[in-house]
């Protein structure tokens, strides 16, 4: 097997992939042991590492390792190795509801990131063809919905736990880089009644030491009116309310889904969009491209893209 240095480029073909699950951490401290996929091109070395973290929605496998294939795939594909846990709040591990963090398990996720890099090396022993073949120094997270929580908690966003009262910081260094697609917003007034009894950590959120570079995504018709009353500006607060560098891509007439992130033609993607999935595609990965390789051109290029034709899906902004 060729063991070239494959530098990720969202302009070229993609390349073939190996997905290997279920990767199995013992973890004796959690209610069950960390299950992973592992997904790869096939060939290359000094591959960047992308923690793809699962959303909460109503699926019962698309909330797990199982999930978000459009977005893993094309990440392997074009030079990346994408991880993806199944966290605990996940529908297909079938918890007592009374196991303690549920049903979210907001402080658990992020600390199922930090225990995947914590233990690399372990993961690259058990996939086929893998070791040595990660880059540690370059690592992001990525997550959707829920998991775009997860991921901001990781790029160090705050708050209080609402059990004890303690300022939570669950901010990873070695993570360099982020997206946040549909990812939730501030807390306080911002929140329903449901949601502030219900997920009360919503209530404290704080994005003003989230310094670590991030590219948010949002739809621009996604109000997630269960869960604010900020309508669908809210998924846009990780951008507003946190220091730069950030880049925000709002995408037009896009949902929840993002036009179909979390898994091929699923049924809960009330914006079932093919065009704007791969837009999501190249841009998330152009972003992440440049990001983990400064002076790589592959983001400008993709937003002058984007904004280049008659009818655009989408615009970027940054700061």
């Amino acid at each position: 097997m060729a063991t070239s240095t494959h530098t990720p480029d969202s302009t070229t073909s993609p390349t073939p992939v190996l997905s290997i699950s279920p990767v199995v951490l013992s973890t004796p401290d959690r209610p069950v042991d960390l299950h992973l996929r592992v997904s790869v091109p096939a060939a290359g070395s000094d591959l960047p590492i992308v923690l793809l973290s699962h959303g909460h929605g109503p699926s019962n496998h698309l909330s797990s390792l199982h999930g978000y294939a459009p977005l893993a795939d094309y990440w392997a594909a074009h030079g990346f190795a994408v991880i993806q846990p199944t966290h605990l709040s996940s529908r297909t591990l079938h918890l007592d509801p009374d196991t303690p963090g549920a049903p979210l398990y907001w402080r658990s996720r992020a600390e199922d990131m930090t225990r995947i890099l914590d233990r690399l090396d372990e993961i690259e022993t058990a996939v086929p063809h893998l070791r040595g073949r990660l880059d540690g120094s370059r690592v992001a997270v990525a997550g959707h919905s829920m998991g775009g929580h997860t991921a901001s908690l990781l790029l160090g966003a705050r708050l209080t736990d609402p059990q004890d009262g303690t300022a939570v910081d669950l901010t990873e260094p070695r993570i360099k880089a982020g997206v946040l697609l549909a990812a939730p917003g501030r807390g306080g007034d911002a929140l329903t009644r449901f949601t502030a009894e219900n997920y009360p950590f919503f209530l404290t959120t704080d994005f003003s030491r989230m310094t670590t570079p991030a590219l948010v995504v949002a739809g621009d018709d996604d109000p997630s009116s269960h869960l604010t009353v900020s309508g669908p500006a809210w998924h846009t607060d990780p951008y507003h309310l946190a220091p730069g560098p950030k880049s925000l891509l709002t995408l037009f007439g896009a949902g929840h889904g993002l036009g179909g992130v979390s898994g091929y033609d699923v049924a809960e993607t009330t914006d079932e969009s093919p065009e704007r999935v791969a837009a999501v595609q190249r841009l998330t990965c152009a972003y992440l491209r440049t990001t983990l390789h400064p002076g790589d051109a592959a983001w400008p290029t993709a937003c002058r893209l984007l904004a280049a034709g008659p009818d655009p899906l989408g615009r970027v902004e940054s700061k």
